[in-house]
């Protein structure tokens, strides 16, 4: 299946100051099958290394970090040359060898010409132990998401559309015989979600029930790694929270209060465990600003902020909202669709590098999400439905007169001015194409 990430890749093997490649990403969305297809297609030979699969591995870094000694010996167990220039190789689940990620400073410094690229499953994880000695400016890193929207359309075999909208003009309201089609892919992206396990088995059988039950596998395999990977102490704070995201999410005021995950529980108490969920890429955080004023990150109050799920999907089978809820549009979407939307538009964006926050202003209004890009601030505004009505982002738009921005809704494209701001409408649909519209 095609990946967007794919093409970062390419452009990491093309480098000529490359260092050794380290991806980091929630646990089954995707990352060793994007690298040994990277091998199967770019290098002439891949030499694949799992140190969770075969622990023997590891002892090939427990002497020193002499580089070429350790491709040698990699040689010999894997019966295979690794020729610089020519062979990818691949370290997977690499935080179960804590000096492999030790010996990717010397890689980076006595073999560069070298294709070294290592990924895990919980390696966000591990890299905040204080046990492992991080390799500190001799990485590239990459981010991997579950699949985006976008992705999702392309392995369903609807290109077209994709490339139907590459350069769709604001001014030129789409037809439903175009609309549509996006709607039901879109509705059925919600429900099935960016998991490739979840996709790649909805694309061949078309049976939504073997979706649900390869949600509830992975949504049980995350659970497992609370008691396999997390601090024994934290267990037990990871649950609670893990278990309360969705009904946070769902409330009309969806902040994430730490009392709200188990009554007399306090800050202090949990933020570890939440900072463990963070890493390990189930969550995403979403930090409030109040003074939009670039840079944003430097404006944002850690303090105040919204926790959404990693992926859509699973938020869904959380919230037992199948896919007929979503083509029916039944009742049983009344409490949990603008949740689901808003996470859903949450991932778009990391998905396309942007950096969400949120915007408050007193108790009078509240933005569901803005960014910075190329030194303007950017908002967005999101509706579940065709209801575009946005007090907060007309009250946005009057204070900050920000130069474009966004109404995301399943209303047709358009455009107009909103206090000054070049407000585009722009559908659920097509956030994968934000870029082209700003």
């Amino acid at each position: 299946m095609y990946r967007t990430i794919t093409d970062e890749l390419i452009k990491w093997k093309n480098r000529k100051r490359r260092k050794p490649l380290m991806i980091t990403g929630v646990r089954q969305c995707g990352k060793t099958y994007v690298l040994k297809e990277l091998g199967d297609q770019y290098f002439e030979n891949t030499c694949y290394i799992n140190f969770e699969a075969n622990s023997n591995y590891a002892s090939v870094f427990d002497f020193d970090f002499d580089v070429n000694r350790i491709i040698n010996e990699l040689e010999i167990i894997q019966k295979t040359k690794i020729i610089p220039g020519k062979t990818l190789l691949i370290f997977d689940e690499i935080q179960e060898c804590p000096k492999a990620i030790t010996s990717l400073k010397y890689f980076c410094e006595n073999l560069q010409e070298l294709h070294l690229v290592c990924a895990g499953s919980l390696l966000g994880v591990a890299l905040k132990r204080e046990n492992i000695s991080f390799p500190v400016g001799k990485v590239n890193r990459m981010q991997m998401y579950p699949m985006s929207f976008k992705e999702f359309v392309i392995a369903m075999g609807e290109e077209r559309y994709i490339k139907l909208f590459e350069k769709w003009d604001v001014n030129r309201t789409i037809p439903e015989g175009y609309s549509r089609p996006m709607e039901q892919l879109l509705k059925t992206y919600l429900a099935v979600g960016g998991m490739p396990e979840a996709v790649c088995d909805y694309i061949s059988n078309k049976d939504y029930q073997t979706v649900v039950e390869i949600q509830n596998e992975i949504l049980s395999d995350y659970a497992d790694d609370f008691s396999k990977n997390a601090p024994v102490t934290e267990i037990e704070r990871l649950r609670m929270i893990w278990e309360s995201i969705p009904k946070q999410l769902t409330k009309d005021n969806n902040k994430f209060v730490f009392s709200h995950v188990k009554e007399g529980k306090r800050a202090h108490e949990l933020e570890a465990a939440l900072g463990w969920l963070k890493s390990a890429g189930l969550i995403q955080v979403l930090e409030l600003v109040k003074n939009a004023e670039i840079p944003l990150s430097l404006n944002a109050d850690a303090t105040y902020f919204k926790v959404y799920m990693s992926d859509v999907g699973l938020l869904s089978r959380r919230l037992g909202v199948s896919i007929d809820d979503y083509l029916s549009d039944n009742g049983t979407l009344k409490t949990s669709k603008g949740a689901i939307i808003e996470n859903y538009v949450m991932n778009e964006l990391l998905n396309q590098k942007k950096m969400p926050y949120y915007w408050k202003s007193g108790n009078t209004a509240e933005l569901d999400f803005i960014y910075e890009n190329d030194g303007k601030v950017i908002p967005v505004e999101v509706k579940a439905a065709t209801n575009t009505q946005a007090k907060s982002y007309k009250q946005f738009s009057k204070k900050y007169e920000p130069k474009v921005g966004f109404k995301s809704s399943l209303k047709n494209i358009a455009s107009n001015i909103v206090n000054g701001t070049n407000t585009i409408s722009l559908p659920l649909y097509l956030l994968w194409n934000i870029d082209f519209y700003e």
